[in-house]
């Protein structure tokens, strides 16, 4: 396994890490569904012995996920197998549930759901705190307050990094100057590649200011590993965000199907070969620190940790790009 430094600082994660989303499972947020389907919870225990004995060093969670019930399970998890939580890169955030709060970058909630988070996880600091999302009231009001109290909880030892999660780029040039955070977070996969595009506003932010990115979403939540069958297309529970998501339909994934054969005919044709490529094309990136690919279990862990050893060339990056438009 390698290691990736966040920003400028010390704190280095493995490349390949992983995302706790999923194990919030069904979820809803003032009526508005954000979980997955329903994890087990040895089976997460099983997946995450295999992820660190192969040198994952990070978790991405946050306080939504499953509201708390994510935080709650890696803590339990980890003690489960006899592991000290403070021996990995733990991430949270803040912003998506707003609790009793107006709104939820109120920074009294700000800092209510930190100590939660603390209290969740069995840790005296988090490693890496972000603001979730780049929302910060019609006229930008809220952003001031939250990143003057993310500076106090540095300040406090409450948390080490601070980190900025958005999805547009607007939301992420408004919030770095103000929130001068040492990481960037947000989906990034070679079927959505705004973010990490050559020249584009994030990668100049992220030169420019020293930050690290970190994407989510490396495997467009299973398209890109060729699972979904285009005639009988997947049915999401309710609580599942997925469900209304758009991107599984049967015209979706027929679109998608015949170029997904042609990365097999050139890459392999299992989910490690799919999973290992879509992820390494990521990680050739600039400025990329690491891919936190989502889990269930044991085998899904196997899958995502095949990227470690793969390695593409520059003709490879250009066959991903055309094929995949």
């Amino acid at each position: 396994m390698h290691y990736r430094a966040l920003g400028s600082s010390d704190v280095k994660v493995s490349e390949v890490s992983l995302g706790c989303w999923t194990m919030g499972g069904l979820n809803w947020v003032n009526g508005t569904p954000n979980g997955w389907a329903n994890v087990n919870e040895d089976e997460i225990t099983t997946a995450i012995k295999r992820a660190v004995d192969a040198g994952v060093n990070h978790f991405d969670n946050a306080d939504v996920y499953g509201n708390g019930k994510a935080e709650l399970m890696l803590a339990r998890a980890l003690k489960r197998l006899g592991l000290k939580s403070t021996e990995f890169v733990i991430a949270t955030k803040v912003g998506h549930f707003p609790g009793t709060a107006a709104q939820a970058y109120d920074p009294l909630h700000i800092r209510h759901q930190c100590e939660q988070s603390l209290q969740n996880l069995r840790r005296d600091y988090i490693d890496l705190y972000y603001l979730h999302h780049g929302d910060f009231g019609p006229k930008g009001e809220w952003l001031q307050g939250a990143a003057d109290t993310l500076n106090a909880l540095v300040r406090e030892g409450k948390i080490r990094l601070k980190g900025q999660s958005a999805y547009s780029e607007e939301h992420f040039v408004r919030a770095v100057p103000v929130v001068k955070p040492a990481v960037l977070q947000s989906w990034a996969n070679a079927l959505a590649r705004d973010f990490i595009k050559p020249g584009g506003v994030v990668p100049k932010l992220l030169a420019e200011h020293k930050m690290s990115y970190v994407a989510f979403s490396p495997l467009a939540q299973g398209l890109l590993l060729d699972k979904f069958d285009p005639a009988k297309p997947p049915e999401f529970e309710e609580g599942d965000h997925r469900k209304k998501s758009g991107r599984f339909t049967t015209e979706k994934l027929l679109a998608l199907k015949p170029k997904l054969t042609q990365l097999k005919a050139r890459f392999g044709s299992t989910t490690e070969d799919l999973s290992a490529v879509a992820q390494r094309y990521l990680l050739n990136q600039p400025n990329l620190a690491c891919v936190i690919p989502g889990f269930r279990n044991e085998r899904q862990v196997v899958c995502n940790l095949a990227a470690v050893n793969r390695e593409l060339s520059a003709a490879d990056m250009a066959f991903i790009e055309q094929t995949l438009g």
